[in-house]
């Protein structure tokens, strides 16, 4: 029983709704004619203070009054001492969702069920008999904002975890026990990385062929599934009022058998070691898969650029740079943008890299064309995504024209998706940010596309795009998957499709689905998407678009290119992934037309690339 359920059978924490009470008392209540005569909390007997004594003596003297007197004064009531009743505020909601009362060597204190940790004040007595109520909130909100526990918080909601249950992992059935063994090890290893046990297992589903037939291949993947290097490190940095702040830095390079690391860069205030490594190893297991041979690293921060200015953008992303840069270079790791980190964003990463490094040899993936990078960089992911799409239909005898698709997210990927969805007849019919998502039953052309474009430009909610067009809905709160459509395009984040979701796009008829996002949906999702033969192409296949455009602007450093030639030199890439995949799916038996193919052959042909080089290089 975990620690939550002992805390609550001792304390019968009672929580009702907002505008009702929370009674922190245990023990009788207001109508038990005992309560004021019985002590809040059992404490030793202590010798009577002057006031208890000053007390007495003032009863001793109501004693010695006459009778009138004393009826006079029997009838005013008397101070009775009340039951501690909280009133359950909005305000407090977020404070009393975390607290707890336990014993503390003998002393009832005020614990935070996050971190298990009570601040310097918290040695209030919760009951109330040792302070007044504000007191008692100043205490509990004094931890709430403490880095401690905002850490904690952080870093449980990163894994989004409630705080009053633990979120079960879900473990996949394996017919293999050596499989079995290697997703076993990586959960005692590392219980708390959900992100991370998610991507191995899935991994692992694919390769249970592979394994099956050369056992060998176990301890290949135990020593895949360890980073080669995990860095963390403090990013301290001031804003424009001056005030000091701290945020915790990533970088997981996760493994360079193949060559030099490559891997985006996440900004975003849920980011942690556990989507750090998945990311990682996903970024693996693309570049294996790609033409070039290449490893797979991610990193990022906590820090959330959301409403800073540029001033404290460029603070930040020159202190992350500080500690950063000694671990990249051209022939070691080079990073890329990825959510929250764009062209601003690696602009000043890079001008701080060239500055500690001395040198400008190489470039980061992703910036401007003025100053490094390919032309074309931004739009490689998305068009790649449309590219394999395409070549998924074709073997369908079928084409993008016509053809509804929704999109989830409104980031640089998304809006590329669109561009060439659009380009080549489709319908698509949404985008989605963190608030909710807006539908055009119009579907999106070049003009619509350019406004939404400025929308995001300008940090404009997607609302503001139905008051323009009137036949446009945003829903807030609602994921894009309740609309009908042929194809979907999650490019958002991480498990954005749950089981509900995925009932829903078979309900409507999606029939193909592009992951550009890692790891778009969970896996009770991805089951049911499977059993409705729904066609999948995984971002480790689809999304190598982005590895390609990176590694044509360092090799052939031609900054002239036309989009028409950029454009053949990446759908030639796309090409020979989805052929690499569908190859290595039929030499382990699964033929094309099965919705799990692309799956399992993008895993399987990556992993026989990497665990080949290993096996060649000895144990390193």
């Amino acid at each position: 029983m975990d620690d939550i359920s002992l805390i609550q059978q001792r304390h019968h924490l009672v929580v009702r709704e907002l505008g009702g009470e929370i009674d922190l008392e245990i023990g009788p209540g207001d109508d038990d004619p005992s309560f004021a005569h019985t002590p809040l909390l059992s404490v030793p007997p202590q010798e009577s203070s002057a006031d208890d004594h000053d007390e007495n003596k003032n009863m001793s003297i109501v004693s010695q009054l006459p009778n009138d007197d004393q009826e006079l004064l029997k009838s005013i009531p008397a101070k009775r001492k009340k039951k501690v009743v909280k009133r359950w505020r909005e305000e407090w909601a977020d404070t009393y969702k975390w607290a707890y009362v336990d014993m503390k060597e003998g002393t009832t204190r005020i614990f935070c069920s996050i971190c298990r940790e009570y601040g310097r004040k918290h040695r209030r007595n919760p009951y109330g008999n040792e302070g007044s109520r504000n007191m008692q909130m100043s205490a509990l909100e004094e931890h709430n904002n403490s880095l401690l526990h905002k850490e904690a918080l952080r870093l449980q909601l990163a894994s989004k975890d409630k705080i009053i249950a633990d979120k079960p992992i879900y473990v996949k059935a394996l017919m293999s026990k050596s499989a079995g063994s290697i997703v076993e090890a990586a959960l005692k290893r590392d219980p708390n990385e959900l992100e991370f046990i998610q991507s191995v297992q899935e991994v692992i589903h694919s390769l249970e062929r592979v394994i099956s037939k050369n056992s060998g291949y176990v301890n290949t993947m135990e020593r895949l599934l360890e980073p080669e290097r995990t860095i963390i490190f403090r990013v301290p940095w001031v804003d424009d009022r001056g005030e000091m702040h701290v945020n915790r830095g990533f970088r997981v390079q996760f493994n360079q058998t193949l060559g030099p690391c490559r891997g985006g860069l996440r900004f975003h205030p849920l980011m942690n070691l556990s989507i750090a490594k998945f990311l990682g190893f996903q970024q693996t297991l693309r570049t294996a898969l790609s033409p070039y041979r290449l490893g797979g690293a991610s990193g990022g921060s906590d820090f959330d650029p959301k409403g800073k200015s540029d001033n404290e953008i460029m603070h930040f992303c020159q202190s992350y740079m500080d500690e950063l840069y000694r671990y990249i270079s051209p022939d070691k790791d080079l990073p890329s943008e990825e959510m929250g980190v764009g062209t601003r964003e690696m602009g000043f990463l890079y001008g701080q890299y060239r500055r500690l490094a001395g040198h400008s040899q190489g470039s980061f993936t992703g910036p401007r064309l003025n100053w490094s990078g390919s032309s074309l960089r931004t739009e490689a992911t998305g068009y790649g995504l449309v590219f394999f799409a395409q070549l998924m239909l074709a073997d369908m005898n079928k084409e993008l024209k016509g053809l509804r698709c929704v999109v989830s997210g409104s980031g640089k990927i998304a809006m590329h998706v669109l561009e060439k969805l659009i380009a080549y007849g489709a319908l698509p019919i949404t985008v989605s940010d963190s608030k909710g998502y807006l539908v055009d039953e119009d579907g999106f052309d070049f003009m619509k596309l350019s406004f939404l474009r400025d929308i995001k430009a300008q940090h404009r909610t997607l609302r503001d795009y139905s008051k323009t067009y009137a036949r446009a809905k945003y829903y807030d709160e609602a994921k894009p998957w309740n609309e009908r459509c042929d194809v979907a395009f999650p490019c958002a984040s991480q498990n954005e499709i749950d089981h509900s979701d995925a009932i829903s796009l078979v309900n409507l008829g999606c029939r193909i689905l592009v992951e550009g996002s890692n790891m778009p949906c969970t896996s009770e999702a991805l089951d049911v998407l499977k059993g409705a033969n729904v066609l999948i192409a995984p971002s480790i296949a689809a999304g190598t678009g982005g590895v390609v455009a990176g590694e044509l602007e360092l090799k052939e450093y031609n900054l002239n290119w036309a989009p028409e030639d950029f454009e053949s030199k990446l759908q030639e890439a796309m090409k020979q992934t989805y052929q690499r995949a569908l190859k290595a799916a039929a030499e382990f038996g699964y033929p094309k037309e099965s919705p799990e193919a692309l799956i399992h052959g993008s895993v399987i042909s990556a992993f026989l690339t990497i665990a080949t080089s290993m096996s060649e290089q000895g144990c390193v």
